[in-house]
């Protein structure tokens, strides 16, 4: 019988996935375990920060970074101030402009004895494998990726062969200098987290720790960095070229776009207040949430989860709820946990992208279906538009291939009752909830809450349109452009072929992928 082609590509690509998953990934037998150093307080860090530490016992000092250059900034300078240790970990790195400018910052810490460990998700390192090679091979530099790919060029065949392990991220990001100040958040690095990206920005929000707090981050980073889905880079990767070192200095000094972006960070009023040790930290009783690092393996408790953990702390609403969420996408029970709080009288606000915001189009599949029973129940619904600051994009601005336009909502935060904020990776979304690990922090500041809700409330109208419910229970958006309302009886921003797509991909179950 004659095979088709198609037939025969598909007996190749199982073929290929069979023998990758025959391969398996490495044993851990060899793997030394590491842990962090909490005898930091002699530092130039340790010793500039005692005495605020001291002045505010069991309170942990915070800095919100909502700019890009700023949140930037802090990590560089963080690499410059270390002396003794670096722990970093992250669901993203991009080998861009920003990318490459902290791989060079990690290689001078490096090259001045500072204890550098590099933990990073392996699902987006495609590309990444000789510059991480070339720092792994100095020797106070370990790269250590988490859930990896066995399969480092044709990573599509790993998701054939072990799609379960796979599906699940460790979406963790955290910065810590010296176990005495750390930097989490929302942010990945790469150039449109920083504002580097030219038509694409992402909206987004970080937080910069000193306290107690950063303790718990590093013994959390030790957690994941000893845990048994933590592989050394080596195990996985080629050894480096000779003359790779060479390679990535040479990179990091390339281009002018680098050296621009390096002298305006520098001329930021930040950097200044860094300097001068004037920075206006809040001071905060806060709490680390942390999903259990099994939790990609399927094999955490349910008690580990960062769910739980927020439901703990955080405890049932009373009067406020007011939330940002790039992908929310709230399922059955969030929605209806949503709808009751309304119902009961709470003032709820969500703010998520719009569909021409987005930088993951499929995600605004698993949301739009419930935007009706939200409203109905009383929730107040804010969606991104693609202009930033009340100002629209230029017309054909874009991003990505999946949806990303001008600019794109990236940050994950929330206040409850105006008293408790909580700032990290956690989206509103089954994915976050039940296959990636997540961390952030639950601030127990009234201040910082009601900012939060006040900034939510004005600001909101003048850079997002607000979804509606039309008397025969049609949606429709408002946008407020100067002292005018807009009204929009279709998705604004886009077309009928994407509002197509999207509405015939939200009829597939397939939410609890999201």
């Amino acid at each position: 019988m004659k095979t088709s082609p198609l037939t025969s590509m598909l007996a190749a690509l199982l073929l290929a996935a069979t023998l990758s998953g025959c391969a398996g990934l490495p044993a851990l037998d060899g793997r030394t375990s590491s842990h962090y150093i909490a005898a930091t307080s002699a530092t130039r860090l340790g010793t500039a920060l005692a005495p605020l530490n001291a002045a505010h016992p069991g309170m942990s000092g915070l800095y919100s970074l909502a700019n890009g250059r700023d949140a930037f900034a802090a990590r560089a300078m963080l690499a410059d101030a270390a002396e003794r240790t670096l722990d970093i970990q992250y669901y993203i790195w991009r080998n861009d402009t920003t990318g490459i400018l902290l791989f060079k910052a990690v290689r001078v810490a490096a090259a001045r004895g500072v204890r550098v460990r590099l933990l990073l998700d392996d699902n987006n390192t495609r590309g990444l494998d000789p510059v991480l090679s070339a720092l792994d091979a100095d020797p106070n530099i370990e790269v250590r990726l988490f859930n990896p790919f066995v399969t480092r060029a044709h990573r599509a065949l790993g998701y054939l062969s072990d799609f379960a392990r796979l599906n699940r991220r460790m979406h963790n990001k955290s910065f810590t200098a010296d176990n005495a100040a750390t930097i989490i958040g929302g942010r990945n690095i790469g150039d449109e987290y920083f504002g580097v990206a030219g038509s694409l920005l992402f909206v987004d929000l970080d937080v910069m720790a000193v306290g107690p707090v950063v303790d718990a981050v590093s013994r959390d980073f030790d957690r994941y960095w000893n845990s048994r889905s933590a592989y050394p880079v080596a195990l996985l990767v080629p050894a480096p070229a000779p003359g790779s070192a060479d390679m990535l200095a040479a990179q990091a000094g390339q281009g002018s776009a680098g050296a621009d972006y390096a002298a305006a960070v520098r001329d930021s009023p930040f950097v200044a207040q860094l300097v001068n040790r004037s920075l206006p930290f809040e001071w905060a009783a806060t709490t680390l949430v942390s999903d259990d690092p099994d939790k990609v393996l399927g094999k955490e408790a349910p008690e580990t989860k960062v769910t739980y953990q927020l439901q703990k702390l955080l405890g049932d609403p009373a009067r406020t709820v007011d939330l940002v969420s790039p992908y929310f996408v709230p399922g059955k029970t969030w929605a209806a946990n949503f709808a009751a709080m309304a119902a009961r009288g709470m003032d709820v606000h969500i703010l998520t992208n719009s569909l021409e915001a987005t930088d993951v189009a499929v995600v605004h599949a698993g949301y739009a279906k419930w935007r009706k029973p939200l409203l109905e129940a009383g929730v107040t619904l804010y969606e991104l538009h693609r202009g930033v600051g009340g100002e629209r994009a230029p017309e054909g601005a874009k991003g990505g291939k999946l949806g990303s336009s001008a600019s794109s909502l990236h940050a994950k935060t929330f206040s409850v009752d105006r008293k408790r904020v909580f700032i990290g990776s956690f989206n509103f979304d089954p994915r976050s909830a039940d296959l990636n690990t997540e961390m952030g922090f639950v601030i127990e500041s009234p201040d910082m809450a009601a900012r939060m809700a006040k900034s939510l409330r004005e600001r909101a109208p003048a850079r997002a349109y607000r979804v509606r419910l039309a008397p025969d229970g049609a949606l429709y958006w408002t946008e407020r452009v100067g002292d005018t309302e807009i009204r929009h009886d279709t998705e604004p921003g886009t077309g009928f072929w994407k509002r197509a797509a999207v509405g015939m991909l939200s009829l597939l179950p397939i939410d609890w992928l999201l």
